[in-house]
């Protein structure tokens, strides 16, 4: 058979088989019970049923909570969010908490939620983010930042270790000391190295894999909780505590006793 030929039939084979692949993901996708959930309630996709089994398991959202939401398009968890800081698990209404969404793809409006377009690294993003918690740390951030995959393992998998380390740098910088960040991480060469990431973190790391996560996908979430101190944040701790616990104290009287503020 001719060199062209064979390039030929071979391409023809390539097509069908990837005509096949996604005609047997669309059959799954259809037939999903969570896409028909989602279509039924409302959410823009299933994820949703994702990010709400973690938080019912963990119970890490609560009122009056402020939320980041990092790679939020379309829109699913900030969907959930919504819901679970209104009263009454409403889409729409009253709000008892703040929603703040970043993605760099367009996100369509979200009743209560605040969508800042752009990079989150980017120092004219970071400043709208801030603006918008209005000095306050977050109390959750979540990530369901993902890569366009190449199909070259390394560089996925080194692609996505980097936007979960974007994650934890970011928490580190605005999330209470005490709160909690969700994130999606992939099983695979890159896993072990991004769990430990979490443990000198985090006080508490929980890895989840969410009945809505696909049976076939690598997928899992890790969670972590409550940030652990850093040498130089600790050291800057004790020093703030020395120096106000000097200015209570006042010169030494005449009479040769000190006397503090409370005296």
């Amino acid at each position: 058979m001719p060199v062209l030929s064979r390039q030929y039939e071979s391409e023809k084979k390539v097509k069908s088989k990837s005509k096949k692949v996604n005609r047997a993901w669309l059959n799954d996708h259809v037939n999903d019970p969570y896409v028909k959930l989602a279509t039924r309630e409302g959410y823009r996709a299933r994820a949703a049923y994702k990010l709400k089994e973690i938080d019912e398991t963990l119970g890490l959202i609560k009122p009056g909570h402020l939320v980041v939401d990092l790679g939020s398009t379309p829109g699913a968890w900030s969907q959930y969010l919504r819901r679970k800081l209104s009263p009454g698990g409403a889409a729409m209404g009253e709000l008892n908490g703040t929603i703040i969404a970043l993605d760099l793809l367009p996100m369509a409006p979200i009743e209560g939620v605040v969508f800042l377009p752009g990079d989150f690294r980017e120092p004219e993003v970071l400043q709208k983010l801030e603006h918008e918690m209005h000095g306050r740390k977050a109390d959750v951030v979540v990530s369901d930042m993902a890569p366009n995959l190449s199909g070259i393992a390394s560089a996925d998998t080194a692609r996505i270790a980097h936007l979960v380390e974007l994650a934890v740098e970011f928490s580190q910088n605005h999330l209470k000391p005490e709160g909690a960040l969700v994130a999606k991480v992939f099983h695979g060469d890159g896993y072990s190295a991004l769990t430990k990431l979490f443990k000198d973190t985090f006080k508490l790391v929980k890895p989840i894999k969410p009945k809505a996560s696909r049976d076939k996908s690598s997928e899992t979430f890790l969670v972590g909780i409550g940030l652990i101190e850093t040498r130089l944040e600790h050291d800057s701790r004790q020093e703030t505590t020395r120096n106000a616990a000097q200015t209570l104290v006042t010169p030494v009287a005449a009479g040769g006793k000190s006397r503090t503020s409370a005296s």
